[in-house]
């Protein structure tokens, strides 16, 4: 008989047209729910009481290197020029595929203690198979939702080595995956590729990558931003060579120009946008606003854990207040006062780390709403706070007062990985003694200096 949970009394934020129930029940049955109503019989199901508790979406981190992990809080003094100079040309090269593992691992299961049911591991720290294969692994350990963006490193290019920016992704990786365990795309792990793209990489090797990923079917991810383009006009003739629309997303993009903007929106483009980091490396202010202006959404991802704190709640929130910040500036300069209402409304801002993420992953099908038939990838947050209490609207309270410590419980694919507050995650304690003895060597071997706790 197939496994039945029965989520009862919550009060269901579903980001489905179907509207939300100020109390209500949803069944799960195996990975998918199966029925979502303000009552549901099921005599036969677990039973979870509900009541007081916030059901949402798992929300969906769109773009993080989980391989820095080990790296948390270092960089957060660094502007993007220092991280290149730090991580990419040093820190990355002292990497072991045990390192990519253990980081990997607690950065996974630290997103599912945050409420992140997918999380969108943009792994460009792979030197060999060996590092693909221990990040891979450590996804799948993990128990998280995850596309693996498999990506390539960024040394500095020994002597008669060429530059990275010259080096086409390992097609011979791509079809090794293809034919291991992403085989299928309906998985728990799905692929995904890291690429170059024309600012990071030449003509030749962004018209080779981008027909790379489409002639597997894969998402083609890509930085845009961070000093001059590799490739100048690069884009401009990727989209004469018709290789630019759906399935290709970039994150940043904080500096192109209105026009190339503009187009690459209206062939499909995605964008990903980590607002906290961009604003605080130096990228600009996040395309948010550029976006919708022109009738689109952007995904959010924390990025950095080298920098910031790995929280969607956060990204979320940071990402409205700093919109919200842009659009009254603009209206005071315009006409002299602030807005008349709020430019953005707090359930938009919820869409984006929920369903405008599993929009760009090709995936909203499946995940990033509650609807009858969809996984069941749900997070349930505890409304009882002092804190968080009265509750006049959920939505308002889950992106504007809540926080990591009042997920209560998370579920993926039917499966609660977090419940009553505690994550399903054996040997924690050694597991963080081994990141941090894999962070501190690193560090040690690159000579730079930690400072004391």
């Amino acid at each position: 008989m197939t496994r039945q949970t029965l989520i009862a009394g919550a009060t269901i934020v579903t980001m489905d047209a179907a509207g939300d129930l100020l109390s209500g029940d949803i069944l799960i049955e195996g990975e998918r729910i199966a029925a979502i109503a303000p009552r549901i019989d099921a005599p036969d199901a677990e039973h979870v009481d509900a009541r007081g508790r916030i059901a949402i979406p798992g929300l969906v981190n769109a773009h993080m290197h989980t391989w820095q992990t080990g790296l948390r809080g270092l960089a957060a003094d660094w502007t993007l020029l220092e991280y290149f100079r730090w991580v990419h040309a040093g820190l990355a090269t002292r990497f072991r595929p045990d390192d990519i593992r253990i980081a990997t691992l607690v950065g996974a299961l630290g997103q599912i203690d945050a409420g992140t049911t997918t999380l969108v591991d943009w792994c460009h720290n792979n030197p060999t198979p060996d590092h693909t294969d221990a990040a891979v692994e450590a996804l799948a350990e993990s128990g998280i939702r995850a596309a693996f963006f498999h990506g390539s490193p960024k040394p500095d290019p020994q002597p008669g080595e060429p530059h990275f920016s010259e080096v086409p992704h390992p097609r011979s990786e791509v079809e090794r995956l293809r034919r291991g365990r992403f085989a299928s795309d309906e998985g728990l792990l799905t692929l995904g590729l890291a690429i170059l793209g024309p600012h990071y990489a030449t003509l030749p090797v962004s018209l080779a990558d981008f027909r790379l990923a489409r002639e597997f079917g894969l998402v083609a991810s890509m930085h845009q931003g961070g000093g001059p383009a590799r490739t100048p006009g690069g884009w401009e003739a990727l989209i004469e060579a018709g290789l630019v629309g759906p399935g290709v997303n970039i994150v940043h993009g904080n500096d192109l120009p209105d026009a190339l903007f503009e187009r690459l929106v209206g062939l499909g483009v995605s964008f990903s946008a980590a607002p906290e980091n961009e604003m605080s490396q130096g990228h600009g202010f996040p395309v948010t606003g550029r976006l919708r202006a022109l009738g689109a959404a952007p995904s959010l991802g924390v990025d950095l854990e080298s920098v910031i704190a790995g929280d969607m709640l956060t990204v979320g929130r940071v990402a409205l207040g700093a919109q919200r910040a842009l659009d009254n500036a603009r209206s005071r300069q315009e006409t002299g006062a602030i807005p008349s209402t709020s430019s953005i409304p707090v359930r938009e801002a919820l869409s984006w780390i929920t369903i405008e993420g599993a929009r760009m992953l090709g995936l909203e099908h499946r995940i990033g709403s509650l609807a009858p038939g969809k996984q069941a990838d749900i997070v349930l947050i505890d409304a009882r706070a002092l804190h968080l209490q009265p509750v006049h609207d959920p939505v308002a309270t889950v992106v504007m007062q809540a926080g990591r410590g009042d997920i209560e419980a998370v579920m993926i694919a039917g499966r609660f990985r977090k419940h009553a507050g505690r994550l399903d995650a054996t040997g924690l304690d050694t597991k963080l003694a081994e990141l941090a003895a894999s962070g501190s060597r690193i560090v040690r071997d690159l000579g730079l200096r930690q400072n004391a706790a």
